[in-house]
């Protein structure tokens, strides 16, 4: 309930103990909107030799075409030197740039200052990921997602310690605790939905004995999940909300700007609607997320480098994924003030889980899990001995 305070609540950096600074690329032109670019960024890339290349690929104190790096786990990129690679572009991947933003990565350690092996070995249709867009006046947002999140900051929570869904990252005891208090086992992925319908200033989650209660909060932390990670049924809105281009886009639009009594999105003469005013004023990490997603797809790289490389028209699958990123933000507008306004009852406090021993957290479980169950390539295709 806004203007409770839940000073005893755990916080979520103890029920979800290992965390992962987040991945840092070091340049900017390895991600992009689009798959096509990246493919294009990384053709030039190799056509250009000496120093050129060189100047193109942004040499960064960890990176250069001449540093050696082991391949990324799963496979991903070769462990040659940049400087002497040909051959085509890693396929892109799909990563979590933004908040709500998808976009495309080249899944190569070479171009990566500080990929985060640990989070590359645990990713797979299993996993998600947490992390906290914090909010100015508020509590944070959490944003889930299946992608590789890119988001500068806010460090990366995966739910699973190892592949295949097994091992939560959760405070060890944490599951029989509730299990004790509610009367039923909670799943991993109810514990998540939980923290993500409850989650409150500080980043503390208070959690509940009440099991009607927590069956309604799991039940809207599920429906946040779900849209959040856009997996299975894609979200619609009720028939009369759903959006359409009601005038077409041109090639390369440069101005967005929204209508509030027409409930229209405009890129430049081009109109979308009805767009609820919900889904145009949702903010994570103090910006409005419709103009973060624009602003990305019509920002120009510098003159002369590969960031500059970017598709001559507006593609139609942009078009598509805006109108799926209005209908989230829509229904998640719907279903935040509802998260907010539930009342934890019958609290089990930061106090109690530390009386029975689930807090703190041992050490291990705020280091990552011994996962390499395949052999990795290092650098110049020699084998990672970890």
């Amino acid at each position: 309930m806004p203007g409770v305070t839940h000073d005893d609540a755990p916080p979520l950096a103890d029920l979800m103990p290992w965390s992962v600074a987040p991945p840092r690329l070091g340049r900017a032109w390895p991600a992009a909107p689009d798959a096509a670019s990246l493919k294009a960024r990384w053709d030039a890339l190799l056509k250009a030799g000496g120093p050129d290349r060189e100047a193109l690929f942004e040499p960064t104190r960890s990176r250069t075409p001449h540093t050696a790096v082991g391949r990324l786990p799963g496979g991903f990129g070769g462990t040659g030197r940049l400087a002497r690679a040909s051959g085509p572009c890693p396929e892109p991947v799909r990563v979590l740039r933004a908040p709500f933003d998808e976009q495309w990565l080249i899944p190569d350690h070479r171009l990566i200052d500080a990929a985060r092996p640990e989070l590359w070995r645990v990713t797979d249709e299993r996993q998600v990921f947490v992390v906290e867009a914090p909010s100015p006046a508020g509590p944070p947002l959490l944003l889930a997602t299946s992608r590789l999140p890119l988001l500068g900051g806010a460090r990366v929570r995966p739910l699973y310690r190892r592949p295949g869904g097994t091992e939560p990252n959760l405070a060890p005891g944490l599951l029989g605790h509730l299990a004790a208090r509610l009367g039923r086992r909670p799943d991993p992925v109810d514990v998540l939905a939980w923290a993500m319908a409850t989650v409150r200033a500080g980043s503390r989650v208070p959690l509940t004995a009440d099991p009607a209660l927590w069956e309604h909060g799991v039940g809207l932390g599920r429906r946040v999940l779900w849209l959040m990670r856009r997996d299975g049924e894609r979200p619609r809105l009720p028939g009369g909300r759903r959006p359409y281009v009601r005038a077409p886009l041109p090639a390369r639009p440069v101005a967005v700007r929204y209508d509030r009594d027409e409930e229209a999105l405009y890129l430049d003469e081009g109109r979308l609607s009805p767009v609820p005013p919900g889904a145009w004023d949702f903010e994570a990490g103090g910006a409005r997320v419709l103009e973060q997603w624009f602003a990305a797809r019509t920002a120009e790289g510098g003159p002369g480098t590969l960031a500059a490389i970017r598709p001559a028209i507006w593609p139609q699958s942009w078009t598509s994924e805006l109108l799926e990123l209005i209908t989230v933000l829509a229904l998640l507008a719907e279903v935040r003030p509802r998260c907010l306004e539930l009342a934890v009852t019958e609290e089990i406090t930061a106090t109690e889980l530390r009386e029975a021993g689930v807090l703190p957290a041992p050490a291990k479980a705020r280091r990552p899990a011994s996962v390499l169950d395949t052999l990795e390539e290092g650098p110049e295709g020699q084998l990672t001995l970890l």
